[in-house]
């Protein structure tokens, strides 16, 4: 494989693909990006080191505005003394691999969803990407894309990422441009420091008025779901 290409596929289609230690491009795609997380990334990545959410982002993490939305955007933050490799990617592989990110789990899938401006209808579409680094492609192992789908358990990350796509939607619809300083505030607190949020919650400084009762402190993906609910009423006026 010689160039790289985007080809898209359907969850019934084949997919020959594998990566291990074996393969001489192992470790190679897990450096020298600029790779975003999502909320849930952050959610899991934190309890799986036993790290707050605030000791999280500031270890391995920086925060930047989107130029497209004006929401906060959390990225990994990539050693330069090591070729700028993924913090968490050893010579064996990676060391929070049960924990890894969605974009890492769904490689060398790409996932996209689109609206319907004519009746609002949501639909998903993949692709895979085909990089001329990766040897994967050239393993004999093959599965459809709903089974690759289903065994890396992204399930809860499209819940996650779809919500959060709903979102910035109604950001682009309702709020175009940049966001004062306070409501960036709450969206960063919302999708990524759940720890904190919960905190002003409860010391009253977060008003939630007659939302719904608040989630278990330990139940991160209904927080998730609770915060993003909250974003949406209280930024954008929507239920």
């Amino acid at each position: 494989m010689t160039t790289e290409a985007l080809i898209a596929v359907g969850l019934e289609d084949t997919l020959q693909f594998a990566c291990h230690p074996g393969i001489s491009c192992f470790n190679h795609c897990c450096r020298d990006l600029n790779q975003a997380l999502a909320p849930y990334d952050v959610l899991r990545l934190r309890r799986h080191l036993e790290l707050t959410s605030q000791e999280f982002l500031r270890q391995y993490t920086c925060e930047h505005t989107g130029p497209a939305t004006g929401m906060p955007v959390v990225s990994l933050r990539f050693d330069d003394d090591r070729q700028r490799a993924c913090p968490f990617v050893t010579p064996a592989g990676c060391r929070v691999y049960a924990a890894r990110p969605a974009s890492c789990r769904l490689y060398p899938l790409a996932r996209a969803v689109r609206r319907s401006r004519a009746d609002g209808r949501i639909s998903v579409h993949y692709a895979v990407l085909q990089e001329a680094h990766c040897r994967g492609f050239n393993e004999t192992r093959t599965q459809t894309v709903r089974d690759w789908i289903d065994n890396q358990e992204l399930e809860i990350d499209f819940e996650m990422t779809d919500l959060l796509m709903e979102l910035i939607s109604l950001k682009n619809r309702l709020r175009p441009g940049p966001l004062p300083a306070e409501q960036r505030q709450w969206l960063h607190m919302a999708f990524y420091d759940l720890d904190l949020f919960r905190k002003k919650i409860d010391s009253g400084e977060v008003e939630i008025g007659e939302f719904e009762s608040i989630p278990d402190q330990n139940d991160d993906r209904r927080w998730l779901r609770w915060s993003m609910a909250w974003i949406r009423r209280r930024l954008f006026g929507r239920i």
